[in-house]
């Protein structure tokens, strides 16, 4: 998962950071509420989720999933705050957030909300993903290749996710890596072509095109 965590508190974020990064997802981490409007309203950046703290700096928490969901920014929000009455609670959810989490919370516990966040979002979404005899399941995060399951790993399985989802349309390298990796993540240069290199021995090396200086396009196979 892509995960934007919104935090103003430096340790917490740090820890949320650190705890997170180490379940193979990629944490993009920022301390303002108009750094988070603007990312959430990029088109060039696309999250899994959203880890949102109430009491920000220059657009406070309500205020920017007001705007994020008048946009149709449709990403899963968990709220995290200290503010604890009925009143809070009620107000953060019809804002537009999807759970709720108190502070000071477990990271166990906020771990596992995150996971049910991303279990109701691909309910949400059609139940499979079928280029030719590949299919992807969102929901139960399983790739069947010629009727046979294939276990790949969890970035890989993302990277297999976006390409299907644009079959027949070249997904850039930015948005790849993206899909992949947090801003402040050291990647090297060719972790990409790695994982491309990988899907290929996995499926068939015909079925991802190289488009030499963009990206990689998926394509069926003849």
């Amino acid at each position: 998962m892509r995960i934007l965590l919104v935090e103003d508190d430096p340790t917490l974020g740090a820890n949320i950071r650190s705890a997170l990064s180490k379940t193979g997802d990629a944490i993009d981490w920022l301390q303002d509420g108009q750094a988070a409007f603007d990312a959430l309203s990029n088109p060039n950046n696309s999250f899994d989720l959203v880890i949102l703290d109430l009491g920000l700096p220059h657009i406070d928490g309500i205020t920017l999933l007001h705007r994020i969901r008048k946009l149709g920014n449709k990403t899963p929000v968990l709220i995290l705050t200290a503010r604890d009455t009925i009143e809070d609670r009620v107000r953060g959810l019809d804002s537009g957030g999807d759970d709720y989490l108190n502070k000071p919370f477990d990271l166990d516990e906020l771990s596992a909300r995150l996971r049910a966040l991303q279990r109701r979002a691909a309910a949400r979404l059609e139940t499979a993903i079928q280029c030719g005899d590949l299919v992807l399941n969102p929901a139960t995060h399983t790739i069947l290749f010629k009727n046979e399951p294939v276990i790949i790993p969890r970035r890989e399985f993302a990277l297999m996710q976006k390409l299907m989802e644009n079959l027949d349309h070249v997904v850039t390298r930015e948005i790849l890596a993206q899909t992949l990796y947090g801003w402040n993540d050291e990647v090297d240069s060719n972790t990409l072509e790695v994982h491309i290199h990988n899907l290929r021995k996995k499926f068939g090396s015909e079925r991802i095109r190289t488009i030499r200086g963009v990206g990689y396009m998926l394509t069926i196979k003849d």
